[in-house]
């Protein structure tokens, strides 16, 4: 870690990404904790939904960011110039104190807390991610502002995984039942976070081979992905010993080490490219008046048709999203999976959830600059294809919940790509975090809708009506008709989304295009 540049700040920032991932896997020790505190399917519901809010309240993080880790900030501590370490520190220790106080419940080290108390200690948690994903994300975005795109698609992208890599460190190292996994969750984000946080800072530096380089991180991150799938995979399918699973672990950790070799490679070389001062002040001189027409703060943006199009399809999209990630375990033991075979589900839906992050915004891209094809059309497909996901779960046929995950999990992920980029361009950029953390709220809102209103009251009656044990539901009938109404919700947002597509076509063709075309 002696080595100080961008790449090494971006190297630390992925690390500390690849277990920030805790939320993704709250299926897998749900069962665990409703066991433990005598919950309900509509309560249990009720803590996962303070789980999204926390998760989709970034407004105090990024107010933080720029108070103490922009580069213009002054603050000190204790004599040092403040960073993006003071906002991973505070997210890490809300992490740790969430995490371990729900450990303490759940293990019965303390009295079994009243509901609001749980839901605070998961909100406490939850929200301690969303320091830990600002600091590394808008980190990125200062060091490689002429690659925004690409860096926060790898920050995301690496998010996504950490369900996955969280899982397989668990099952390589501890495998003692969920219980002990909540404990993991205290423990290990924490101090890797402690780790690398000093190395993760801004650096207001510009150099020739910057995309190769970017595009480098992007490989390994693939390799990474298709890593992890093929070990899932093959965990199901066959018995590993020990041995096996820690061979499989080693080769894990050194694919993750990989990215060292792009942080040291550009301090040998040392390429800074000059800047073209002339060209940049006529460029930006010709595109004034297109940003000043279309940067739109909150208030603004709030009165806007398209606004409130982009929050409508965010609460159908992401509510229905991590309504369905929420009760994977639950969905999956109504139909008589094993534990071993939820867990899988859930690992697999981090990969599907990369999947979507990293390429729905290069696709767009593609469409948007080879075709003239506004963006929100993808999010109108995306919505679509969700849809049809929610249906084939709700079929329960065998193996529709493995098909039907995989297609929620893609299209859900593909959202947190597509929105912000939408957000960012139809509102401008002076502005964009306030707006884009006001449009994230609607997906708690939809999840809160949705899991408790509708998954979590229709489980509770149909397991009222099975017999003795009025706490568990079996059959297809448990959860047919909660994801027949997300299909049909998801339905309505596809139409919105293409509302919008048509409003803003005419936009991005005049506006947005000859605005990229003159930056560039």
């Amino acid at each position: 870690m002696t080595v100080k540049n961008k790449w090494m700040s971006t190297v630390a920032s992925i690390w500390i990404q690849c277990t920030s991932g805790s939320l993704y896997t709250f299926s897998f020790y749900s069962s665990s904790l409703k066991a433990s505190q005598g919950y309900d399917q509509s309560t249990l519901d009720t803590v996962s939904v303070f789980k999204d809010f926390g998760a989709n309240s970034g407004v105090l993080s990024g107010l933080l960011y720029t108070a103490v880790a922009s580069p213009s900030s002054s603050v000190t501590f204790r004599g040092r110039k403040g960073g993006p370490w003071i906002v991973l520190l505070i997210g890490a220790i809300q992490c740790f104190v969430g995490y371990f106080l729900m450990w303490l419940s759940v293990t019965g080290t303390i009295y079994r807390p009243p509901v609001p108390v749980m839901c605070v200690f998961m909100l406490l948690a939850a929200h301690g991610v969303t320091f830990l994903n600002t600091a590394n994300v808008v980190t990125g975005v200062i060091n490689f502002h002429n690659h925004s795109g690409t860096i926060v698609g790898i920050m995301k992208g690496f998010l996504g995984l950490s369900g996955a890599i969280l899982l397989q460190v668990y099952q390589t190292v501890f495998n003692a039942g969920p219980t002990s996994y909540i404990l993991m969750l205290s423990l290990l984000p924490f101090l890797n976070t402690l780790l690398f946080m000093c190395s993760v800072r801004p650096y207001e530096t510009n150099e020739v081979d910057e995309k190769r380089n970017l595009n480098g991180l992007s490989l390994f991150s693939i390799i990474v992905a298709a890593y992890l799938f093929i070990i899932i995979i093959l965990k199901q399918a066959v018995t590993l010993s020990l041995a096996a699973h820690i061979v499989i672990f080693s080769v894990l950790v050194i694919l993750l080490a990989s990215p060292l070799y792009v942080a040291v490679k550009p301090q040998s070389t040392q390429n800074f490219e000059e800047t073209d001062t002339d060209r940049l002040l006529i460029n930006a001189s010709s595109n004034h008046d297109f940003l000043e027409e279309h940067n739109k703060n909150l208030l603004q943006a709030i009165c806007t048709v398209d606004f409130w199009c982009l929050f409508f399809t965010t609460v159908t999209g992401m509510g229905t999203g991590l309504a369905t990630v929420n009760n994977l375990a639950q969905v999956g033991e109504s139909l008589g999976y094993t534990s071993f075979e939820t867990s899988t589900l859930v690992s697999l839906w981090s990969i599907w959830n990369f999947v979507g992050r990293f390429g729905a915004g290069y696709v767009s891209d593609h469409f948007l600059y080879k075709k003239k094809l506004a963006r929100p059309v993808f999010i109108a497909i995306t919505l679509a294809l969700m849809s049809v996901g929610h249906c084939v779960i709700a079929s329960g046929l065998p193996g529709a919940l493995y098909m039907g995950s995989v297609l929620v999990g893609v299209f859900y992920g593909s959202q947190w790509s597509l929105m912000p980029t939408i957000a960012s361009e139809v509102f401008g950029v002076l502005h964009f975090g306030t707006i884009f953390n006001t449009i994230t709220i609607a997906g708690p809102i939809g999840s809160y809708v949705v899991s408790v209103r509708v998954v979590g009251y229709i489980y509770d009656r149909e397991a009222a009506q099975g017999g003795i044990d009025t706490d568990y539901c079996t059959g297809t009938h448990c959860f047919r008709l909660s994801f027949l109404i997300m299909a049909f919700s998801t339905f309505l947002g596809f139409m919105v989304a293409m509302g919008l597509f048509l409003r803003t076509r005419r936009f991005y063709e005049q506006i947005v295009l000859r605005r990229d075309e003159g930056c560039s």
